[in-house]
């Protein structure tokens, strides 16, 4: 479906988004955000679209840049967190690709972890009533279906290491120290 036609039933609204971090692939339903994918560059975005419209049952339209309709307000307060004038995402979340323990854990993380701040992945665990179930915990965070706005950067290990990320390690330390958590790279 071409940006300019308008879907008949259920809908997806996506677009890419240039950010400090690469482009970015949004996608939102009338529900509210569904999608956030790094590394979405051309060459990977059938693999990105088909399959989310495929498990939504979704006619897909992908917006011009400019012309978001549903994506209009994440787009500006994924700018704004990046220029560093935003410290919390207020957005309407659409949570049908995540469910179970992990969408448990997904909103925990969201209600509880603010800006600037990292969470040890047992201690997310135990914050969910699963003291010992770090090892689910980093299972939940990549499967996370919206990272930046659920922020999974911000899980580490206990021990103080990085931990790992669905978006690559470069990725977590320049999100991590966008947020002042980690010192700014010298190159």
């Amino acid at each position: 479906m071409d940006s300019t036609e308008r879907p008949r039933g259920p809908h997806l609204e996506w677009a890419v988004v240039a950010s400090d971090i690469g482009p970015l692939l949004l996608a939102a339903t009338s529900e509210g955000l569904v999608r956030v994918e790094f590394h979405a560059g051309p060459d990977r975005l059938e693999g990105m679209v088909g399959p989310l419209v495929s498990r939504l049952g979704a006619d897909a339209r992908r917006a011009a840049t400019g012309e978001e309709v549903l994506l209009a307000e994440p787009v500006r307060q994924l700018a704004a967190y990046f220029a560093g004038s935003l410290r919390r995402f207020d957005l309407p979340l659409d949570w049908r690709l995540s469910s179970g323990f992990n969408r448990q854990v997904l909103q925990e993380l969201d209600r509880s972890v603010p800006y600037g701040s990292v969470v040890g992945y047992g201690e997310l665990a135990a914050r969910v009533g699963q003291p010992g179930a770090a090892q689910a915990v980093g299972n939940a965070m990549g499967s996370n279906p919206l990272p930046l706005v659920v922020p999974c950067h911000r899980v580490v290990e206990n021990d103080g290491g990085i931990g790992g990320f669905g978006g690559g390690l470069e990725t977590k330390r320049q999100l991590l120290a966008l947020e002042g958590v980690l010192p700014q790279p010298l190159f």
